[in-house]
C-alpha cells in the first residue's frame, strides 16, 4: 500500500457510518429539552467528534448543575430509532475497504455498546472485529492524542507509522497531537475548512481514500 504507512485508524460516525447527520439532529432534540436551542452548525461546532461525556460536561456548564449518572437513558430510543431507521455507510466505503492491504482499526468516541449496534446494523462489524477502540478505555477523549495513542499501542505501531481519517475538528487535532498524520473527509457536516485548519490533508470522496493512502508522503 505505502511503505510508510502500517497502521489506518478510523473513526466510526462519519467515516465508516452516516451517523453524524442522524446523531445531530438528535442532540439538537436534546438539548432543546432543556432549553438550550442550538443551530445543526452549533452542534457541530460544540460537539462533533467528542464522546458522551464531554457532550453531558458541557451540557452541565450550560446548565449551571450536576445531571444525575443516567439523565440520557430516556433520550437513547431516540438515537435508537433514528439508527435503526435510517443508518447506512458512507457512501464509497467499502470498495475502498476492500482496496486496503494496510492493517485497520477503529477508535472513536463512541462508546462499545453504540460501536457494535451501529457496526451491526451496516454490516462492518466483522470487517473490524477485535481492532475496535472506545473512548471508554481512556482517560481523556478527543481532542486528546490518548485514544489514538492506545490504538497503535494495541496494534504494535508507532504513531509516526499511522494515519487517521477523520472527520471532525477534535479527531484531527487528537491525531495531530498524537504525532499522526491525519486525513480529514470533507464529505460530511464539518467545514472543510475546519478540517484544514487543524492540519487534515482533505478528501471529498471515499472512493479517493486508497489512491490518496498509496501516494501519501508522511508530514
Amino acid at each position: 500500500m505505502n511503505e510508510n504507512i502500517d497502521l489506518v485508524i478510523f473513526d466510526c460516525d462519519g467515516v465508516l457510518v452516516d451517523s453524524e447527520v442522524l446523531a445531530v439532529e438528535v442532540d439538537k432534540r436534546v438539548l432543546a429539552e432543556f432549553g438550550w436551542h442550538l443551530t445543526t452548525e452549533e452542534v457541530v461546532e460544540k460537539f462533533m467528534g467528542k464522546s458522551a461525556k464531554a457532550f453531558t460536561a458541557e451540557l452541565e456548564e450550560h446548565l449551571g448543575y450536576r445531571l444525575p449518572h443516567d439523565w440520557d437513558a430516556e433520550y437513547a430510543s431516540w438515537y435508537h430509532h433514528a439508527f435503526e431507521t435510517s443508518l447506512t455507510v458512507v457512501e464509497g466505503i467499502e470498495p475502498a475497504l476492500d482496496a486496503l492491504t494496510v492493517q485497520t482499526c477503529i477508535a472513536s468516541s463512541g462508546s462499545h455498546e453504540k460501536l457494535r449496534k451501529t457496526l451491526g446494523l451496516t454490516n462492518l462489524f466483522p470487517r473490524f472485529e477485535g481492532r475496535i477502540f472506545s473512548a471508554a478505555e481512556v482517560t481523556h477523549g478527543k481532542p486528546a492524542p490518548d485514544l489514538f495513542l492506545h490504538a497503535a499501542a494495541r496494534m504494535g505501531v508507532q504513531p509516526e507509522r499511522c494515519v487517521v481519517i477523520e472527520d471532525s475538528k477534535y479527531g484531527v487535532r487528537a491525531a495531530r497531537a498524537a504525532g499522526m498524520n491525519a486525513f480529514g473527509y470533507a464529505g460530511g457536516m464539518t467545514p472543510p475548512e475546519w478540517l484544514e485548519a487543524e492540519g487534515a490533508t482533505l478528501f471529498s470522496s471515499m472512493y479517493e481514500l486508497p489512491d490518496l493512502l498509496r501516494s501519501h508522503t508522511p508530514s
